[in-house]
């Protein structure tokens, strides 16, 4: 159901759209605390099931690999034309609180896995379609309208943190809580959302499209920032609240004054969900400057927060927190640009396929970086794990520079 022209104003926007846009993150912030539920609680179920770091982190990068295969059934079976955006929406949320409250019930390892992967599929429905429903309401301010959007799923990823700390440690509130969250995001959606004045055509995922994509050089330069991006983004999300209860360790076998466990957990759902503004900072502006100047700006300032906050392990947490919550701003501040980068750098017949194979290659990829993590600790501590993630916005940054330089060129010789 599209809203109808005769509502725009004289500046050619609808003025329902700020009440929309805080409808859908409210719903992106509660269906998307399911993501990372099992992250928060890893240590009670590594103890309950005996696992190793390497198998508590496939809990979290099962996700990511049920997210993926999420989003390829989605674009091959045509499932965003098949379907209305609030139908898709609320069912996908619906499924994933469902499958999410399994892992409470399952009798092993092996069972949450399989949760946790169907969860991830059903997530497929839940973030990707609300960045093209928000769109339908917005074309200018699009890029504070996305980064709003996505700064409300980054919050909702951390929340599950704060309850953890919240509750002691307790697993069944995480889990649980965010199952209900998801819950009230679908009726949100399902009884007040309706597409916005400006629908984007619908056409249907076609392979024969992926050879015309993958060989536009701006294409793929533009996913090598994002891929760059991705590199550190889930690993830094996954592996925070473990880095600092480890430097706070070392503070408290040294002698000195560290916070509590649960101050710990408290802080780093804070380093996390601060991330929320740098998303709508970063969208603000990138409207201003160029989505190629913000997203450079943010990988080199996470990129130097990744080779910084080693050297700062074990040291006052008033050192370590505020470094960690900057690099919480700008790991995700330039997220949502990515998605515009992408869609300028192909026709338009190509957009969804060229975002389909983006998403897919940056969701693969943070299953390498977040398994990578541990056999890293063992070899160097947690005092230098970190410095590893640098390498992806270091290449990002080059990737969007030639990406930026070969638009100028065409622009000259156009």
């Amino acid at each position: 159901m599209t809203a109808p022209r005769t509502l725009l104003d004289e500046s050619g926007h609808d003025p329902r759209r700020w009440r929309v846009l805080a409808l859908l993150a409210l719903a992106e912030f509660l269906g998307m605390s399911l993501w990372l539920t099992a992250s928060a609680v890893s240590p009670q179920l590594r103890a309950l099931w005996g696992l190793s770091a390497t198998e508590g982190a496939w809990l979290t990068t099962i996700v990511q690999l049920g997210f993926v295969v999420g989003t390829a059934a989605a674009a091959v079976l045509n499932l965003a034309d098949l379907l209305p955006a609030r139908a898709y929406f609320a069912i996908a949320a619906a499924l994933g609180a469902l499958l999410n409250a399994g892992v409470i019930v399952a009798p092993g390892y092996k069972s949450a896995l399989i949760f946790r992967f169907l969860t991830g599929v059903a997530l497929a429905g839940v973030y990707p379609p609300a960045m093209k429903m928000i769109a339908t309401w917005f074309r200018a301010r699009r890029g504070l309208a996305i980064g709003t959007i996505v700064g409300a799923l980054t919050v909702g990823k951390a929340t599950p943190y704060l309850v953890h700390a919240l509750e002691g440690g307790a697993v069944r509130p995480v889990i649980l809580g965010a199952s209900f969250g998801a819950l009230v995001a679908a009726a949100l959606v399902a009884l007040f959302y309706r597409d916005g004045p400006f629908p984007f055509p619908r056409r249907p995922f076609s392979w024969g499209l992926v050879h015309e994509v993958v060989s536009r050089r701006e294409w793929r330069l533009a996913t090598g920032g994002y891929l760059g991006h991705m590199w550190e983004l889930y690993s830094f999300w996954a592996w925070i609240a473990t880095f600092l209860a480890a430097s706070a360790t070392v503070r408290t076998a040294a002698g000195a004054s560290a916070p509590s466990a649960k101050v710990v957990e408290m802080l780093a759902f804070g380093a996390i969900a601060i991330g929320g503004l740098g998303c709508i900072a970063g969208g603000w502006i990138a409207d201003r400057i160029g989505y190629e100047r913000l997203v450079t700006r943010a990988m080199a300032t996470s990129a130097a927060c990744a080779l910084a906050i080693g050297f700062v392990f074990g040291h006052s947490f008033w050192i370590v927190v505020p470094l960690s919550w900057v690099w919480g701003i700008a790991v995700i501040a330039d997220s949502a640009q990515f998605s515009a980068l992408v869609a300028e750098s192909v026709p338009a017949h190509a957009v969804g396929t060229a975002l389909t194979l983006q998403t897919s290659l940056g969701f693969l990829l943070t299953m390498v970086t977040i398994q990578l993590i541990p056999p890293v600790v063992g070899l160097v501590g947690w005092r230098w794990a970190f410095a590893m993630l640098a390498i992806g916005p270091t290449l990002g940054i080059d990737a969007i520079q030639r990406l930026r330089a070969v638009r100028t060129s065409r622009k000259q010789h156009a």
